[in-house]
């Protein structure tokens, strides 16, 4: 209590009446960020974020053939690449680039790996191949951005899909992973496609065209000739058809789609007449993840049920007999089997662990963890299991959310709201660890609500469309139903709720800003959409159809207007309180100008508008810190705003 108080008092000595933030912008650099009209930030604040930031987490990339672990973990600024050799053993370091790894993968049957790394968050991937012991040599030419990388069972071919800038289309690369001067062009692309699968002989790629993030087709790709088919069924069916691979003998095609049904199944497709055979349990929740064993018997695969996973396994060719390995109750984030097939390993996180990797014996059904991850000064007792609930929408749609309510609050006290909106929009919001809603529940004292609003995934096809197109405020009109919603409930203080949002979930803050500016006392929004015109127009090419399929066509009048009518940067005139934005230079997705107009126009208005521009960031803020950076700041200022 003594803490918040000192953050009450201190958010009173730094008010800025708007008239005087117009006058004058205070600009400070801190690190590689530029900091507009914030101030600085107390050591309280800042050991108090450090508290929070020093978790350390372990996510699970592959098995070697020896049957031990590539996990990335952060000892440092960021993640990168170590080897587990054993349940418990040390964490030995193979990587140490300034930038974050993205993934890692093991060449088939060899003691090597590729690797994905970008430069400063701007998505221009690059791959490396690397022993476990040496330097590691890139495999791709700068300038291009560089995906999907898959291989041949034997280890001596790879495929990954390539793209250049100012081009919406992919190419489709192969190389041997030994030999970098190997690389060559099979096939030029039309729009987003990328290889899933190599045949066992190597001379067919099974490719994906992604339509829109509800829907994409697959084609066959003859190695020899270059030719392509695409796969009739797919392009009938209008649905998402995610992670196929071939079985038998190329004969037919796993993969988990929504085709046919509201909620997306592991299914087992004959590629010569399209007919589907269903080989996950028929349940109304979606598959979200799986894996086949080597030896092509035994699937595993994971449900997404209201947010938490379960894990089942079954036999390929009977796959009604389904066992449920007993793990931890949480988020599975991998799964994969080991080269023999005698274990599955697992990354899993949930409210309370950052994420550890575990594994399950196949035959005894034996859990054991791999790894055992480091909570920094966390205290355990403080952190909070979120409450699952649901809210009814403006039409009396029923929406899910996660509500995390502080440990330490009083019986009768009447506690600040922060609205946190995922991005996406065809994310969901789930019960894995979220150190930003710990945090805020425990040093802010607030509460923290995560809806899924219409249009998340997770909830059927038909929840995923009910935002798409000219629909888009319809989301935004949820948040207003959970305004309403949270000022009912005991224990929230109706005068005290802000918005919060990244990405998409930035242009909810925005929006949201612009229907309920008088029930709200400010928000925060990183990159964030402000204008769907210009985001369209500035967006990376490679992106821009994608997007489209699910905001809508720009280019079409009707559409048109819609953005015109909806944007948050044409209706800015209605935001009248104050605002916190934050942005990373290198953003590809949602370009620096979409925060830079917003901020311009917000200032223009008189509105108290502090803003922090990271240089070395994209989409998402990596860096450690730049994250402790980033949270000070919200700590400073929904201080501020809650203190008023």
């Amino acid at each position: 209590m003594l803490f918040r108080t000192s953050l009450l008092a201190f958010a009173a000595l730094i008010a800025v009446p708007a008239s005087a933030q117009q006058a004058q912008v205070e600009t400070r650099q801190v690190g590689t960020a530029r900091l507009e009209n914030v101030p600085e930030i107390p050591q309280d604040i800042r050991d108090a974020v450090q508290r929070y930031q020093n978790y350390r987490e372990a996510r699970f990339q592959d098995w070697l053939p020896d049957g031990s672990m590539l996990i990335t973990t952060r000892f440092g600024s960021t993640f990168q690449v170590h080897h587990v050799t054993a349940p418990g053993a040390a964490r030995r370091q193979l990587t140490y680039f300034n930038e974050p790894v993205g993934g890692a993968k093991i060449v088939p049957g060899k003691e090597r790996f590729v690797l994905t790394r970008d430069t400063g968050g701007d998505e221009w991937f690059q791959l490396f191949v690397r022993d476990l012991n040496g330097l590691a040599q890139p495999l791709t030419e700068p300038v291009t951005r560089n995906q999907s990388p898959v291989f041949a069972k034997d280890g001596s071919l790879m495929v990954w899909s390539r793209a250049t800038k100012g081009s919406a289309d992919y190419a489709i690369m192969a190389a041997d992973p030994a030999d970098a001067d190997s690389r060559r062009l099979v096939w030029q692309g039309t729009g987003a496609v990328g290889p899933q699968d190599i045949s066992a002989d190597k001379a067919t790629v099974l490719l994906g065209r992604g339509i829109s993030n509800r829907e994409n087709q697959l084609m066959l790709l003859d190695m020899a000739s270059g030719k392509v088919t695409p796969l009739d069924f797919t392009i009938k069916a209008k649905a998402r058809f995610e992670e196929p691979r071939f079985v038998d003998g190329g004969k037919a095609i796993l993969a988990i789609t929504n085709a046919g049904g509201d909620f997306r199944r592991l299914v087992k497709i004959d590629i010569a007449s399209g007919q589907m055979t269903q080989l996950s349990d028929k349940l109304n929740w979606d598959v979200e993840a799986y894996d086949l064993s080597t030896d092509g018997r035994t699937l595993a695969y994971t449900i997404n049920e209201d947010g938490f996973s379960r894990v089942l396994v079954s036999s390929l060719t009977t796959p009604e007999a389904i066992s449920s390995p007993k793990l931890p109750r949480g988020v599975i984030t991998a799964l994969a089997f080991s080269p023999d097939g005698g274990k599955l390993a697992i990354s899993l996180t949930n409210a309370t662990t950052a994420g550890d990797v575990w594994d399950v014996d196949m035959r005894s059904g034996a859990v054991t963890r791999w790894t055992q991850s480091e909570a920094g000064e966390l205290d355990p007792a403080m952190l909070v299991e979120p409450e699952l609930v649901r809210f009814k929408s403006f039409d009396g749609l029923s929406v899910p959310a996660f509500v995390y309510r502080p440990k330490n609050a009083g019986p009768d006290a009447k506690l600040p709201v922060i609205i946190d909106i995922h991005g996406g929009p065809e994310a969901q919001t789930r019960p894995s660890w979220n150190p930003g809603a710990q945090y805020f529940a425990d040093v802010l004292g607030a509460v923290v609500i995560l809806p899924n609003v219409r249009g998340s995934d997770g909830y059927g096809t038909k929840y995923l469309n009910l935002d798409n197109g000219p629909l888009r405020e319809d989301s935004v009109k949820d948040i207003g139903a959970l305004i309403d919603w949270a000022g009912r409930q005991p224990g929230m203080d109706a005068g005290r709720i802000a918005v919060y949002g990244q990405s998409y979930g930035g242009y909810m803050s925005l929006a949201s800003m612009t229907f309920y500016s008088d029930k709200l006392v400010g928000g925060v929004e990183r990159y964030g959409i402000s204008d769907f015109i210009s985001f369209m127009a500035n967006t990376e090419a490679y992106r821009r159809d994608n997007r489209r399929a699910e905001y809508g066509d720009e280019r079409d009048p009707k559409m048109r207007a819609v953005f015109e009518r909806i944007a948050p940067l044409k209706n800015v005139g209605k935001i009248t309180k104050p605002m916190l934005v934050m942005q990373g230079a290198n953003d590809p997705r949602v370009p620096q100008s979409e925060s830079d107009q917003v901020v311009a126009a917000l200032r223009g208005n008189g509105v108290e508008t502090w803003y922090v521009l990271y240089a070395d960031e994209g989409h998402g803020f990596m860096k450690k810190a730049n994250n402790d950076l980033r949270r000070e700041v919200e700590t400073v200022f929904l201080s501020k705003l809650f203190a008023q």
